[in-house]
């Protein structure tokens, strides 16, 4: 088969494009023919070494995918050939990425693709999908008719958080950094967007909710909780999911008086259990067209090395060209 991988860790250019060892599936596993993948910061760091984790080499990159059942291994009981399947925590943990034609998945980790989504959006949403339900749903606990601020409403996670929020009858307001992208947040339901490169976002925010906001989720690398405390609301939350170098200062005094919750998570420290009640959310708000995916372009499988390195300008660098999921197909 044909497949996106690497020989050793380094930057982009370490991703080769060609012949990789056929699979077969084992015990419990099942092969899937692959439809569709998508580009995701964990995995240019996985690559690049900055995450250590245990890597079988050669590696194929990757984590998320959909596609279709091609084989099922011995013990298989909840999938069978055929079946239109999603999932997102491949590419990491001793597992084989899903960056080739096929991938060997364990069942457990598998989701159905809901009857008339295609492909490219399932695996769109999958590991952003998960991930913003975690901290909404799970973490944050939100609520109807609270008010959520996403500092950074239009890309991959941000656009997921502001859509969920909305199917549990939140109230959004979110920050995007252009007028086109001002225009993609509220697509996906925003109730007021702040473009954040024109406009005060504190004072916005303060006049929007007078009250504070009940939950604020920070998509940026660096949280700057000296800006972002005084923009909670009693009790309220803050969410962050980026920035492993970041060393940023807490006003503890500002943090308790408020009686505020900060979250901080990773999505891999979720069980297979605790990630299907998120994949059996999403799949239920797509269905009723609650919940859409955010694509920025759609490219071949043999130009994932250009994909990752786009991934990363915009990740690390903030070039500010991507506003969404960067998909793949074999």
């Amino acid at each position: 088969m044909k497949a996106a991988f690497i020989e050793k860790t380094g930057g982009p250019e370490e991703i080769q494009y060609g012949e990789f060892s056929d699979l077969v599936p084992t015990a419990s596993h099942v092969l899937v023919r692959i439809s569709a993948v998508s580009v995701n910061p964990i995995d240019t760091y996985i690559r690049g070494g900055l995450v250590a984790m245990k890597l079988p080499m050669p590696f194929v990159v990757g984590s998320d995918f959909s596609g279709t059942v091609e084989a099922i291994g011995e013990g298989v009981t909840q999938w069978k050939i055929g079946d239109r399947v999603w999932g997102a925590n491949q590419g990491g943990h001793g597992r084989q990425g899903t960056f080739a034609e096929l991938a060997c998945v364990n069942q457990e980790w598998l989701h159905a693709i809901p009857e008339g989504i295609k492909e490219e959006d399932a695996a769109a949403v999958a590991l952003v999908g998960v991930t913003a339900h975690i901290g909404v749903v799970m973490r944050a606990k939100v609520r109807p008719h609270e008010t959520v601020f996403v500092n950074g409403g239009s890309g991959g996670v941000g656009s997921m958080v502001v859509q969920i929020c909305k199917a549990l009858g939140a109230r959004v307001i979110a920050t995007a950094g252009s007028d086109k992208r001002v225009a993609k947040a509220k697509t996906f339901g925003a109730d007021e967007v702040i473009n954040y490169q024109t406009e005060d976002i504190g004072a916005r925010v303060m006049e929007l909710a007078p009250e504070g906001v009940n939950v604020l989720w920070e998509t940026r690398r660096e949280a700057d909780f000296e800006w972002a405390l005084p923009l909670l609301a009693k009790h309220g939350r803050m969410v962050i999911m980026a920035g492993r170098e970041a060393r940023p200062v807490l006003p503890v005094g500002p943090f308790y008086v408020k009686d505020c919750e900060l979250h901080g998570f990773a999505m891999f420290n979720y069980s297979a259990e605790q990630q299907r009640l998120c994949g059996d959310d999403l799949n239920r708000w797509i269905a009723e067209g609650k919940l859409k995916a955010n694509i920025d372009r759609v490219l071949p499988l043999s130009e994932a090395a250009a994909a990752h390195q786009l991934q990363e300008e915009n990740t690390i660098h903030n070039a500010g060209t991507l506003a969404g999921k960067i998909i793949l197909k074999p």
